[in-house]
């Protein structure tokens, strides 16, 4: 009974056909199961053994690691990106902290309660409400232009970098 529903289940599991982006998510899943079941990892020498398996050429898998790389890195500039911006949030909140605590001290000493200390806060309150919002909001296209814009910055800071040390390795090497 059991082995029936088994092989009918398998018959059907032969007759079905998938989409190329079914394919891929299952076999990822397996190799996936398998390299967790055994903690293992792979080397660029099997990952070619494995394509080779299912005949896919080594200028296609060099060129999809080439993409993977691409893409790792973008997912670090992401992370360094919000990391960045976190810490600006951080910098503008102590800012607020200070401001505010400020007119809550100025406003008790001059009537000794607190009165027009709680309008300001409640306005600033709104701000660092939408500075939370823009901030830690990862999605979107406002995101994605703040994020274009600081790495755009980061590429040229990082490139001014690099013709200055080299500049000074030349300075440094003709003095010598």
């Amino acid at each position: 009974m059991i082995r029936d529903k088994i092989m009918t289940a398998f018959e059907h599991d032969s007759l079905r056909t998938y989409s190329q982006e079914d394919v891929q998510h299952i076999l990822q899943l397996a190799i996936a199961r398998q390299a967790n079941a055994q903690n293992q990892e792979f080397s660029y020498e099997q990952i070619l053994e494995i394509a080779g398996e299912l005949q896919i050429s080594p200028d296609a898998v060099q060129a999809a690691q080439q993409d993977w790389l691409a893409q790792q890195t973008e997912v670090k500039q992401r992370q360094a990106f919000d990391i960045y911006r976190r810490s600006k949030f951080k910098k503008r909140l102590g800012n607020y902290a200070i401001i505010n605590s400020f007119f809550l001290v100025a406003d008790f000493i001059g009537g000794g309660t607190l009165s027009w200390s709680l309008y300001i806060i409640l306005s600033c309150g709104l701000f660092i409400t939408l500075d939370i919002w823009n901030t830690f909001l990862s999605k979107g296209e406002d995101y994605e232009l703040a994020f274009q814009k600081w790495n755009r910055q980061h590429q040229i800071k990082q490139t001014l970098n690099t013709i200055i040390n080299k500049w000074f390795k030349a300075l440094f090497i003709s003095s010598t």
